[in-house]
């Protein structure tokens, strides 16, 4: 579902025109995934990790770091979708679990 919802921001954002703020949008979302990707990595055991886990800390900070170089208006979007989303995967957990 979020690839699509995703998919369908990216393609009303081509729609508009505006190639800088489609760039934008989608570098913040890339760096945004990576980030939890780094996270994730994180939460892995000695046994499971392949690169020290300092490696990690400055991957996720990296990615956050850059993800804020857009443009305000552009993050505050991405922040907004992935807020949306954390709310939309809580109530679909809860009514799962009912």
């Amino acid at each position: 579902i979020a690839v699509i919802v995703v998919g369908v921001a990216i393609a009303f954002l081509v729609l508009i025109g505006d190639v800088k703020t489609t760039w934008s949008f989608s570098a913040f979302n890339v760096l945004i995934y990576y980030a939890i990707t780094n996270f994730a990595a994180l939460k892995l055991s000695p046994e499971e990790r392949l690169y020290p886990k300092w490696l990690g800390w400055v991957g996720l900070a990296a990615c956050l770091f850059l993800a804020f170089w857009v443009d305000q208006q552009i993050w505050l979007v991405g922040l907004g979708l992935i807020i949306v989303g954390l709310i939309w995967h809580s109530l679909i957990h809860r009514l799962i679990n009912e």
